[in-house]
């Protein structure tokens, strides 16, 4: 029998709305007991968690891992070590691989392949059309069966409204969300960062927030009109958070998630970093009174997830001209610092509210196990120091891509330890 008490820690878990110093018992992976000065067999691994947060293992509900097709990116061992060194418990992967994971025997590959690796739990999202193309159905119903939790044509908008309505339809049949990149191609065409007066000082094509705000219009129509479950993938904008503050009130099945570099970074920071192709992300970085709003929504529960958007490229890639390289900078090893620096220490939310968007609500969003520390419960724990104060380092981390604009960066707040099935899998020297 294996067993892990966690000691002394400051339990949250806004599952059971709890917020006080207790132990945790993890028994044969999963929680066995909570309580004060519990009463364990002397053989029992014991972590001391004084002066640390102890949390339901975070859940990132937004990375591409690359494998299969792209393993000089990424691979799904590397990508879960950088999971598990940045706090997360649990990914869901995006299907933008090669093959593209639009067919069950892509789900299982991957899902056998994280299975040998022993790390993260990891969760594959199925493609929404046959090859991203937008064009035909992917087999849904199949890739669910396999394991999916999923459907999304990620990092490619669904153009096809009729398509679109089709799928949110079917996937109803099987009680899982579509998520959407919401990006109109006709306004962003050409466009590598934010459309505003910096793109236009700077002379970079910019993209605009009607061309993000347009699509989540759509989609939220279509939602309601099928009654179809809609994630928005990655938000960035202060109209399209609106938008979905008005659906929910509306009583729509529609959720958000907002990646943790969109409530960071601004497009000055785009113009103050040279041209560097790091910095630049599809939904690129916005405007300083749109990073408000994606606070502000953060703040009221308009946004049900924070995520890392971890989209690692090659070094040779992220060395082309700014408009040439691809979009998108890695984020499974900043994105858990960069929310506790900015959201808690800068007094955005609370601790119980961070737990909520970085565990219990993707949890719920996705039908996830996990995202609570109830009896019962898978053992994956996040223990979080939130006095650590440290740089971002790119050198250290163990994904295979150092893409990110953050190296350098002091942050206040860390992941302490990962805890998965009851096994310490990942520890802070």
């Amino acid at each position: 029998m294996k067993r892990l008490l966690i000691r002394n820690g400051r339990v949250i878990d806004p599952s059971q709305g709890l917020d006080q110093g207790m132990d945790v018992l993890l028994e044969n992976g999963s929680v066995a007991a909570l309580g004060e000065r519990l009463d364990v067999p002397s053989e029992t691994r014991v972590l001391d968690a004084a002066g640390l947060v102890v949390a339901p293992g975070f859940i990132d509900l937004h990375t591409h891992l690359r494998e299969p097709g792209f393993e000089h990116k990424e691979t799904i061992e590397s990508g879960c070590r950088a999971a598990v060194a940045g706090g997360f418990t649990s990914l869901c992967c995006m299907p933008d691989t090669n093959p593209v994971n639009d067919d069950p025997s892509v789900t299982s590959f991957i899902l056998k392949r994280a299975e040998q690796i022993g790390l993260a739990r990891v969760y594959p999202v199925g493609a929404v059309s046959v090859g991203l193309e937008g064009e035909e159905m992917a087999e849904i119903g199949e890739m669910v069966g396999a394991g999916a939790v999923a459907v999304s044509d990620d990092r490619r908008p669904v153009t096809n409204a009729q398509l679109f309505r089709r799928v949110l339809e079917y996937a109803r049949s099987f009680d899982v969300p579509v998520a959407a990149h919401e990006e109109d191609l006709d306004l962003s065409d050409g466009g590598s960062m934010h459309e505003g007066a910096v793109s236009s000082r700077i002379g970079l094509r910019g993209m605009p927030t009607s061309a993000e705000e347009v699509m989540v219009a759509r989609d939220v129509l279509l939602a309601e009109l099928t009654g179809g479950r809609l994630h928005l993938c990655h938000l960035s904008t202060s109209t399209a958070l609106d938008l979905v503050r008005t659906a929910k009130q509306r009583g729509l099945a529609v959720s958000c998630e907002v990646a943790a570099h969109q409530f960071v970074l601004t497009d000055e920071d785009v113009a103050g970093a040279n041209y560097n192709p790091n910095w630049k992300t599809n939904p690129p970085l916005r405007s300083a009174a749109d990073v408000e709003a994606v606070l502000q929504a953060i703040y009221d529960g308009t946004v049900d997830a924070i995520v890392s958007d971890h989209e690692p490229h090659h070094a040779d890639e992220k060395e082309l001209d700014f408009s040439d390289a691809p979009f998108g900078i890695v984020g499974l090893e900043t994105a858990v610092p960069l929310a506790l620096d900015r959201l808690v220490h800068g007094r955005v939310i609370g601790l119980m509210q961070l737990v909520r968007l970085m565990s219990t609500r993707p949890a719920e969003v996705f039908g996830l196990p996990g995202g609570s520390l109830r009896e019962g419960a898978p053992a994956d724990v996040t223990v979080l120091d939130l006095r650590a104060l440290r740089s971002v380092d790119s050198s250290t981390f163990q994904s295979r891509a150092h893409n990110t604009p953050f190296s350098g960066m002091r942050l206040k707040g860390w992941p302490a330890a990962t805890i998965i099935g009851g096994e310490i899998v990942w520890q802070a020297k």
